[in-house]
């Protein structure tokens, strides 16, 4: 799982072998829950001791399952947490929910603005976790991610964060959004520009090897996304022209600049 890490070692203490086992994440409110198995030398169970960042946890772990209870730490929501679970060594504790150290987006937009030159800045408050913003472009009839910046996760201050856009013709509408693991997307509000950019053109229409991208009659560099007749992309990129001799013959779709064509490999 993203944004988790387990580690296992092994300790010697004294004339005992004890293993280790440790995690760790973000604290988003909610208790670990350790399945703790019988020792298998029938003295009692597996796990011996818990540490979270390096204070030892009160109460006894001699249960077949128990909590770590991250209220007693006095942790605030986002904090980052390291957690270590010493167990002796012919057995290993399992964490069942291992996905509640897993930080979720909570980010609400308290300011996004967007410059003529495609100057993309944006203030954020209530980040409850380290996790990217994606930047995406409404292009070709759909969203497209242009770039990612890493998030913060400071929940008790203002985020402020930046990016450029590479523009296309016309107007061009943005956002930022970010997606926890659990897959739902938290989206800002749109903010548009409109660029000074000249109108981008392709030619030819019956594609032997290349394809050319021009503005005012010169050469221009435009992102681009070739499909085939089924809707598969077959090539995509950034540049001035597209190397097609790979294709093989019939009918394709191009997105270019801010539109869609179609063309024929010859």
């Amino acid at each position: 799982m993203k944004n988790i890490l387990f580690l296992t070692f092994l300790l010697l203490i004294g004339n005992t072998v004890l293993a280790a086992l440790s995690i760790e994440g973000s604290y988003q409110g909610k208790n670990l829950i350790i399945q703790n198995p019988e020792d298998p030398d029938g003295y009692g169970y597996c796990a011996t001791k818990v540490t979270v960042n390096g204070n030892i946890m009160p109460g006894s772990t001699g249960a077949s399952a128990f909590e770590i209870d991250f209220s007693i730490f006095n942790l605030h929501i986002g904090q980052q947490v390291f957690i270590v679970i010493e167990h002796n060594s012919g057995c290993v504790p399992k964490i069942l929910n291992p996905e509640v150290l897993l930080p979720k987006s909570t980010f609400k937009v308290a300011e996004i603005t967007v410059s003529n030159g495609g100057k993309l800045t944006w203030k954020t408050t209530d980040e409850n976790g380290k996790l990217p913003f994606i930047v995406e472009q409404y292009r070709w009839d759909k969203w497209v991610e242009v770039g990612q910046v890493q998030g913060k996760g400071k929940s008790a201050e203002a985020n402020g964060y930046d990016f450029q856009v590479v523009a296309h013709s016309g107007l061009n509408t943005i956002r930022v959004i970010q997606i926890d693991h659990t897959g739902s997307k938290r989206t800002s509000k749109e903010v548009k520009f409109t660029s000074n950019l000249p109108e981008v053109k392709k030619s030819p229409i019956r594609v032997k090897d290349d394809i050319k991208f021009t503005a005012s009659e010169r050469p221009i560099e435009t992102k681009y996304e070739i499909f085939d007749a089924y809707g598969n992309i077959v090539k995509k990129g950034f540049g001035s022209s597209v190397n097609c001799t790979t294709l093989v013959k019939g009918a394709y779709y191009i997105n270019f600049d801010n539109k869609t064509e179609k063309f024929v490999k010859s």
